[in-house]
């Protein structure tokens, strides 16, 4: 017989309320626009002070071990808990004020430190294993026999098997990694924000789009400057890299962005040295070869064996793309008079080779993408294919001005959740997009719904002259990928909260927001969101065909990219992380350029590699992890191959898909859940097929 208990949740009147400090208030969703600096380090230190509390109670607690006596209680306190620290940590990637910085950095090593000692509490694992003995735990469902399963095993990896000095080392290094990956991120938003190159000689930015041309001009005069300012956000390098006739000036701009933080008041070298010894001897301490295979073994990939076989299956493949991919550019380079392909060509030289064989530019496309017209057209997407309505409600608690707030509720009329949006950048925001998921909620005892809530995020080209920001393609698809992150998080209905939502292997993770991507393509989808934002025309049926036509365009070069930074991703974490206690920063360097040098057309490219600004590996949590990237990309093109054959706008495939995996968090194992939606393993060849085609010559 499978046991059911129920999964109750503790009180509100079981946690400490303070409505001076905002932290600490219950409110759905939290009063963003009225935490202060210095609500942070009190309202922190409250929580882990009454977490630690809770965690005494129950690791002391001698009644009989039951669901309800421990492991729902454990889950209840770490939630809170962290519903507590949440809000500051999204605040610090989107707001940061060097007053938000230091009362964060201020407590970072004690939430560090509180999370590692849950895990190494001894008290708290004794009692877990003797629930683990008991008839009910053998007896329980296959959901919650998963949860504690996962749980005794988490307990495991963090070290709650060592012995007294060794849970004393593994505290010390988990601390000191939080800091240190901290003060990389610091570092990269440092460096980004600290440069700018005013230009006067308006001849320099030939090339560059008007749009752009006025975006500079305005972040000039805003600075009390004639000419045309330049910074390292993302939508300003790609304007210069893509389109600028001036080489000089695409040289500096690349080596602006590609070298930030290897030198001066925010290098980044040391810093990579250490935290990749750090993590080995994690791994060591814990009884694995390498961090990769630690990491991993929670992953779909297993070991880090594995993941290094799959890039260089990938790569295997890739390569004859790749290299007819760099023959064409420097063929096309030398057409326009270039002697040498150099790094800093690449973009724009591209550009040009795809307006030549296709007749095909990306700004041709972006008067069709108008952030809310892309916006809506999204959700009509998203209410047609899997039933999710959504609908943006009054903006509260927000950060900026610029942020908006929606509401989802399910075809059955259940309220799943609610999420931010914030897509332009800013000084004190963080690069890149991304997806964060802020409040878990899901299904309640009662047979309620408790509502989820996250915040998608990019750094989108900010709106012109009081008009609607326009987009271009890829930007798009990024809006339409985060949204595929929010979607898995919100249509969680998983009942016990930790295995709900986008709480899975990290190479899973990928598949929700890549499968999104793809009706961006499809000419329904477009007609439903993309069009002129003066005239209201969809986009031409010839454009459109140039734009398919360009698709697979520089796809080896792109894939080879991704597979480059895979590759050496693990091999920092397996070959130079062992002997990292011993290596120089410039060793590391070296390191890295020699790595990259597979991946690169010739040396100066590995020269350019970007380290030590790569956020996602020494402080974004892709760790020994970036190959999901492209894991994910086969899943997602065999995947969507269904929607294809079935009907990009069928509701049944839809609702699969949702039923399937959306809505299922890690509740099974994702191959498990592949299978029951597909019928089968997935196939690598869709990839190649979708993104490669055949070799040209």
């Amino acid at each position: 017989r499978q046991h059911r208990p129920p999964l109750t949740p503790d009180p509100p009147s079981a946690f400490v309320t303070d409505d001076r400090n905002p932290l600490l208030e219950e409110g759905f969703p939290p009063p963003f626009h009225r935490i202060r600096p210095e609500h942070v380090a009190p309202g922190i230190r409250t929580a882990l002070r009454h977490g630690g509390d809770r965690l005494e109670a129950l690791a002391a607690d001698a009644s009989e071990p039951t669901w309800e006596t421990v492991v729902a209680p454990l889950d209840s306190l770490s939630r809170w808990v962290q519903e507590r620290i949440t809000p500051a940590t999204h605040l610090m990637s989107v707001a940061e004020t060097p007053e938000l910085r230091e009362a964060y950095n201020a407590v970072l090593p004690e939430i560090s430190a509180f999370w590692t000692r849950l895990h190494l509490h001894q008290g708290l694992w004794r009692r877990l294993k003797a629930y683990a003995d008991t008839d009910e735990a053998r007896g329980l469902d296959a959901l919650r026999a998963r949860h504690l399963q996962k749980t005794l095993r988490a307990f495991r990896r963090a070290g709650a098997e060592l012995d007294a000095e060794e849970r004393e080392r593994l505290e010390a290094l988990q601390v000191e990694l939080s800091r240190l990956e901290q003060r990389f991120s610091e570092n990269v938003l440092d460096a980004t924000a600290a440069f700018e190159r005013l230009i006067r000689d308006p001849t320099r930015l030939d090339g560059i789009p008007e749009d752009a041309r006025a975006r500079f001009r305005r972040a000039a005069e805003e600075k009390g400057e004639e000419g045309w300012l330049l910074t390292l956000d993302h939508p300003s390098v790609e304007a210069v890299l893509k389109y600028a006739h001036d080489r000089e000036l695409r040289r500096e701009i690349h080596h602006a962005y590609t070298t930030r933080c290897r030198e001066g008041a925010h290098d980044n070298r040391a810093l990579l040295v250490r935290i990749l010894a750090l993590r080995h001897e994690v791994a060591s301490l814990l009884g694995y070869a390498s961090y990769p295979d630690f990491v991993l073994e929670e992953r779909m990939a297993r070991e880090g064996r594995r993941a290094r076989d799959f890039e260089a299956g990938m790569a295997e493949r890739a390569r004859p793309h790749w290299e007819a991919d760099v023959r064409a550019l420097r063929e096309h380079a030398a057409g326009l008079g270039l002697e040498r392909l150099r790094p800093w060509d690449v973009s724009y030289v591209s550009e040009s080779l795809r307006r030549a064989r296709f007749d095909f530019d990306d700004e041709v496309l972006r008067p069709y993408f108008p952030l809310d017209r892309v916006q809506e057209g999204l959700f009509r997407i998203a209410e047609r294919v899997f039933g999710i309505r959504v609908r943006e409600a009054e903006a509260q608690a927000v950060w900026h001005p610029d942020v908006r707030f929606y509401e989802l509720h399910d075809e059955d009329g259940t309220r799943l959740g609610a999420f931010f949006t914030d897509w332009f950048p800013r000084r004190e925001k963080r690069q890149g997009a991304w997806m964060h998921d802020l409040v878990s909620g899901g299904p309640r005892p009662d047979g309620g719904f408790d509502p989820h809530l996250g915040v998608i995020c990019g750094n989108f080209t900010p709106p012109a002259d009081g008009r609607t920001a326009l987009l271009n393609h890829r930007e798009v698809e990024t809006l339409f990928h985060e949204f595929g992150h929010l979607l898995h998080h919100c249509t969680s209905r998983v009942p016990v909260r930790p295995l709900g939502g986008v709480n899975v292997a990290w190479d899973w993770v990928e598949l929700p927001s890549q499968l999104m991507e793809n009706w961006t393509w499809e000419r329904e989808a477009l007609d439903l969101f993309a069009r002129h934002h003066q005239t209201g025309d969809p986009i031409p049926e010839p454009l459109f065909q140039r734009m398919q036509a360009a698709r697979r365009f520089m796809g080896g070069w792109a894939m080879m990219r991704q597979i480059g930074f895979g590759t050496v991703d693990l091999d920092l974490h397996e070959t130079l992380a062992a002997r990292a206690a011993h290596t120089s920063p410039e060793e590391a360097m070296a390191f890295g350029r020699e790595r990259f040098l597979a991946f690169s057309p010739d040396p100066e490219f590995a020269d350019f590699h970007i380290l030590t600004s790569f956020s996602h590996l020494f402080s974004g949590g892709y760790a020994a992890g970036y190959y999901s990237y492209l894991w994910a990309e086969v899943l997602d093109a065999d995947a969507f191959g269904r929607f294809r054959r079935e009907g990009i706008f069928n509701p049944e495939t839809g609702r699969a898909y949702v039923d399937a995996i959306l809505s299922r968090g890690d509740s099974r194992d994702p191959e498990e859940l592949f299978r029951e939606f597909m019928g089968r393993d997935p196939d690598p060849e869709a990839l190649i097929h979708r993104n490669l085609g055949p070799v040209e010559a």
